[in-house]
Parts: structure tokens; sequence; C-alpha cells
């Protein structure tokens, strides 16, 4: 199948091509022009979208697991099949680099190849000469996947491995701000799926609600702010839709006084700045002991001043832009606080005015613990520095927060750095690395960084209901 990548957007809607009923925008964040116009799906076409893949569920549920299985390693091997053209897609319509954007579509073929692997269980209650018991786990019907700006497709694969593999089918909804690139996969994948199994929508501020709201779909995967987390889990609740929601968060680091400073601050500084810290499981406030606060406070600085900043074309370019507008002006906002307050920088500060959404990467010194910088998620290249004496004191402040996404503890001793983990109020805890992830080990949200899981066994079953069947005898 030829494919442009250049141009000729389209949506995705019971395995065919569909212009929405107007086009909107969508820019680059290295230099505001425009990349491409992506269509506007109308509540009309969501409504065709939803019936094509309520059409699709019975014969796509009654396909042997393994059938579906097959199909999620044909779309692994049709995206790995055109990774060069979509990494510069990506590339144009996120801001991330190119080494970062081939990152992450391989990472999404990753995710559905292994994710492939999983079966669902049936667990036998009673097997007696009375009666035979057995629960299994059958799909919910269909699926609304709403997937964020930061990883277009890497977060959707987290929503439709699972999905199609229980036997669901899927409307996979991106960001406004990133369609492009996960309209093309809808084209490249029209070729591998039934129709209707896999449906592909793109459109404004309206599309979400329609999607959530929608009586006739069954269950929303979503990943994004947990302001947006809870406007949906509402309108979820008017028709008792399942949700699985991936939020928020302000992610703690703590560094124990016996780290190997030199070894340590290169993995702190890519937790945290990677993608230009735009990662739900960035390291976003780093408390560090004071026996090793001012040698690892220079040594990310040296790091930070080194790496270079600009468009992400740029094979030279180490992290990109903000990618949207109004993150820009969230992370300059936090800045200018910043600035106000008198904290004091180690690096950056705010931009020169110029073409594209770019922020110095900033590292902030020691500001006080009820500091904005420190209480509210910055997703961006800024990244507070907080000096303890006492563990107890960094555990506390560590957990004091409505987040509890992920967190890590930094040590050369694993017991005294286990010790400390198993006390952090977070989903997933990290030593002495971070951000690593795996299709098949469960992660999920504490306190208001989400409800359900992703990944592994418990992320499957997310896309099922469980079903009892008692015969008598």
């Amino acid at each position: 199948m030829s494919i442009r990548f250049d141009a000729d957007f389209t949506m995705t809607i019971n395995g065919r091509a569909a212009l929405g009923s107007a086009s909107f925008d969508v820019l680059n964040p290295a230099d505001e022009t425009i990349v491409g116009q992506a269509p506007d799906c109308s509540a009309a076409q969501l409504d065709d979208a939803v019936a094509a893949a309520r059409s699709a569920f019975p014969a796509w549920a009654a396909r042997p697991l393994a059938e579906r299985s097959q199909f999620l390693l044909d779309m692994a091997a049709a995206i790995d099949s055109h990774l060069d053209p979509l990494k510069r897609l990506l590339t144009s319509e996120q801001g991330k680099t190119l080494t970062e954007a081939a990152t992450e579509i391989a990472g999404a073929s990753y995710w559905l190849r292994e994710t492939a692997t999983l079966t669902l269980p049936e667990a036998v209650n009673e097997d007696s000469d009375d009666r035979l018991s057995i629960t299994r786990h059958v799909p919910l019907g269909v699926v609304g996947a709403i997937a964020p700006w930061n990883f277009p497709l890497g977060l959707a694969a987290f929503k439709l491995g699972p999905a199609l593999l229980a036997g669901n089918t899927v409307i996979l909804k991106p960001s406004p701000f990133t369609p492009l690139m996960t309209l093309k996969v809808g084209e490249i994948l029209r070729g591998v799926l039934p129709p209707g199994a896999l449906n592909v929508v793109a459109g404004g501020d309206e599309l979400g609600p329609w999607m959530t709201a929608h009586p006739n779909i069954d269950k929303i995967g979503f990943t994004g702010s947990t302001q947006t987390g809870r406007k949906v889990m509402a309108s979820a609740a008017a028709t008792l839709k399942r949700v699985t929601l991936e939020l928020g968060g302000n992610d703690p680091a703590i560094v124990l006084p016996d780290v190997d400073v030199a070894d340590v601050a290169p993995k702190l500084f890519w937790g945290a700045f990677y993608a230009s810290g735009q990662v739900c499981l960035a390291a976003k406030r780093v408390y560090i002991h004071a026996d090793v606060y001012e040698p690892l406070k220079n040594a990310l600085a040296a790091i930070a001043k080194a790496v270079k900043v600009g468009a992400g074309t740029d094979e030279s370019v180490q992290l990109g832009p903000v990618q949207n507008r109004p993150q820009y002006e969230r992370v300059l906002d936090l800045i200018r606080d910043t600035t106000e307050q008198g904290y004091d920088f180690v690096t950056g500060g705010l931009p020169e005015k110029q073409k594209g959404y770019f922020v110095p990467l900033t590292i902030i010194d020691n500001p006080p613990e009820n500091s904005r910088i420190v209480q509210e998620e910055q997703f961006g290249p800024v990244l507070p520095l907080l000096k303890f004496d006492d563990i107890e004191d960094a555990i506390a402040r560590a957990n004091a927060s409505e987040y509890g996404l992920g967190a890590s503890v930094w040590s050369a001793n694993s017991d005294d750095a286990l010790a400390v983990a198993q006390r952090l109020q977070a989903g997933t805890v990290w030593i002495n690395e971070i951000q690593h992830l795996t299709p098949l080990v469960t992660f999920a949200g504490h306190k208001q960084s989400g409800v359900g899981t992703e990944s592994g066994m418990d992320g499957l079953l997310e896309y099922t209901v469980p079903q009892t069947i008692t015969v008598r005898r």
C-alpha cells in the first residue's frame, strides 16, 4: 500500500478513509508553521465510527485469542515498516528529536508484540459431582481510547494492545495538537485489521466529551492531566462506563548521601529532562541529602549547560521544544513565579523572544516546599532541587502530594533504598533507575494520578469483565 506522509490526512472509519466536516491546522512547535491540516470529526461521524465498531465487535470477539494475538503482531510489523516517514512526521508535529520519535514508534510496536504474548485466565472455582463453576473474562464491547500529545503513538499502544487482544473494538482519538502521525497509522492499519475493529478519529475540544458521554461506548481508556481525568470520570458516570485513567504526576526522586555523584547525575538529569520534561513519569522534584547536594547540583547544571536544545530535525539537537502554546505558557508562568518570589536559579530562566516554544533547561536551587514549582506538576524542562538532612523529613515531603504516579530512590545500598521505596506513596518506585516500564508489568497511579491499571495481566483485565458460568450436574 502506497501512503503519502506529507498530505491527505484522513480518519479511518469502518476500514475506509473519511474526511472531516471541517479541518484544523496542526503546528510545528519548533517554528509555529503549519505542518498539515487534520480532519475535524463531526458528531455524526463519531456515531458512524461507534456504529462500525459495534457492528464489528461480535465477529472480532468470536475470533480465537491466538488470532487476535497474531493481528497485534501484524500491526507491529506494519508500523515498523513505515518507521522512517512516521518518525519525521511525529517530529514535525510533536517537536521531539528524530531519535526520540523513532524510539517512541519502535516502542509502540514492541508494546504490541509483548502484549500479544498475554493470555486471558480462566479459573475453575468448583469441579465436583454437583457442579462445574468457571470464571472467565469476556470483552466489554466498544472502547474509546484517548491518547495525549507527549507520546501520541506510544501511549495509544498502551490501550490498543490489551483492548484488541481482549476482544474489544476500538475508537482511537489522538490529541488535537498531535493527530497527524496517528491518522497515518490508522491508514496503514486499514490493510491489517478487519473493518471496524480499529477506527481513528480526530477533532477539537468537543470530540473527547462526545466520546466519554456516548451511550454506545462501553469503556474509556484515557491518558492526560488529572484535571481532564476528573471530567472524563464525571462524564462516563452517566452511563456507568468503565474507565482507565492514567493521569498527572509530580514524581519525587530521593537521593541518599552515599551515592556516586558522577554516576547518578546523568541518570537523574535524563530522568527529569528526557523529552524536555514532558513525561508523566519524569522526576519532577529531586530531594538531595545535604552531604551531596552541592556536588550533585553542580553536576546536573554542567550537563544542562552542555545539552543542545533546538528543532528536533537537527540531528545534533538533544532536546526539542515544549509541544504546544498552552503548555509553553504554563511552564513560563511557573518560571515567572519563581523569579518573582526571588528563588535562586542554577541554570536557565525565561527564554528570549523567538519563534517556537523553546524553554531553557532550568534548574532551581532549593525553593521552599510550599512554592508553586514544587507543588505543581511543571511538565516541562524545569526542575527544582530540594535539600534534606533527615530521611524521615524527605519521605514526608515526597508523600505530601495529591499525586502518586512514580518515584525513585538513589543509593549505593539497595537495602537502604528499598526501605525508603516501600514507604513512598506511588504506583511505581524505581531504585537506581527511572522510567523503566514493560508491557508485562502492572503500571498504576495512586491517589489522583489515576484509576485502574495499564500493562501486564492487570492491564489486560481492565478491558474485560468477569463472567462466571455454573453447570449443575
